[in-house]
């Protein structure tokens, strides 16, 4: 396992994905690759791109990959992706929109399954971003399922987020929503070549003035992702935000708190594996009869085993 952690960490793709996807399916070897990484990450620039399905995330992000790489940056990409939630198969259809760039060395794209994960993201998002952080990335995209208004998942882990809205697909109504306005670092109104595109980018900034006032401004760019209009402007203004963030309390306070939440994200998985483990002991069919003919109730049953559960541990 150290052979394949120090390959990883010279820059060898295969042992890059090899160390993702042995993390994402919960290797017992987790625990040992994240502690051996996290003393060479914390470098990276880490930018979610976020938005509705449809507004052209990854054709966006397929542009940024080569504004970025142009720019001499080592560029890493996490496409997620819906997953089924009956096979828990996923298209990751993102890589196949992204497939130009997969033969190039400083360049790694990787497609994940959201595997019934809310907020847009997969559970092991984070620590695919740590590792690569850690294998020398400077710049890390995240794209995140597009599943609307309970993205905010993203804000915690992204140092940049990137709301992309389209115009004629009622994002002039998402962003006037609670928390959405708060989300975004930078605004971007993709398809700019559509009829009511002035009108979104209008009503943005009018979202944007009655919000509370930041420290940082976010910026409205207009882009015609698929021609490549706007993208240049836009990748200026996500490394002025990053040049913002290293020098700005505001960049201080989220990158401390992005701190505190990855500590309390592993201790609810932890204690969620332990009751998982001792509920699957409990489970039997007498104890299933007891709760369906009302003789005990579900708040009795998880109180003993969460008792249980901390006695032991």
């Amino acid at each position: 396992m150290q052979e394949l952690v120090r390959k990883a960490l010279s820059g060898d793709t295969r042992s890059i994905a090899r160390i993702i996807t042995l993390v994402e399916n919960e290797s017992p070897y987790t625990e040992e690759i994240m502690k051996t990484l996290y003393p060479h990450s914390g470098k990276a620039h880490i930018v979610g791109i976020t938005g509705s399905p449809g507004s052209g995330k990854s054709t966006l992000t397929d542009k940024l990959i080569h504004e970025f790489k142009e720019k001499g940056n080592k560029v890493g990409v996490i496409a997620i992706d819906p997953s089924s939630p009956f096979s828990g198969g996923a298209i990751l259809a993102d890589r196949i929109r992204m497939q130009k760039h997969a033969v190039d060395r400083n360049v790694y794209i990787r497609s994940m399954g959201s595997r019934g994960s809310l907020g847009g993201l997969s559970k092991s998002t984070y620590e695919a971003a740590l590792i690569l952080d850690a294998c020398g990335k400077d710049i890390i995209f995240i794209e995140t399922v597009g599943v609307g208004q309970s993205e905010v998942d993203i804000m915690k882990i992204a140092d940049t987020v990137c709301l992309v809205l389209v115009p004629g697909m009622g994002d002039d109504i998402q962003i006037m929503k609670a928390g959405i306005m708060e989300i975004a670092d930078i605004f971007i109104v993709n398809k700019a070549d559509r009829e009511g595109v002035e009108r979104v980018v209008a009503e943005v900034k009018m979202a944007l003035d009655l919000v509370q006032k930041r420290s940082w401004i976010p910026p409205v760019h207009s882009t015609i992702a698929e021609k490549g209009n706007g993208i240049t402007e836009l990748a200026a203004s996500i490394s002025n935000h990053h040049e913002f963030l290293s020098i700005s309390t505001e960049g201080l306070e989220k990158r401390r708190n992005r701190l505190v939440t990855e500590v309390e994200e592993i201790l609810q998985r932890e204690i969620a594996r332990f009751t998982e483990e001792k509920w699957n002991q409990k489970k039997t069919p007498e104890l299933i009869d007891s709760l369906y003919s009302r003789n005990t109730d579900p708040y009795t049953v998880a109180g003993r085993i969460l008792e249980e559960v901390l006695l032991e541990n």
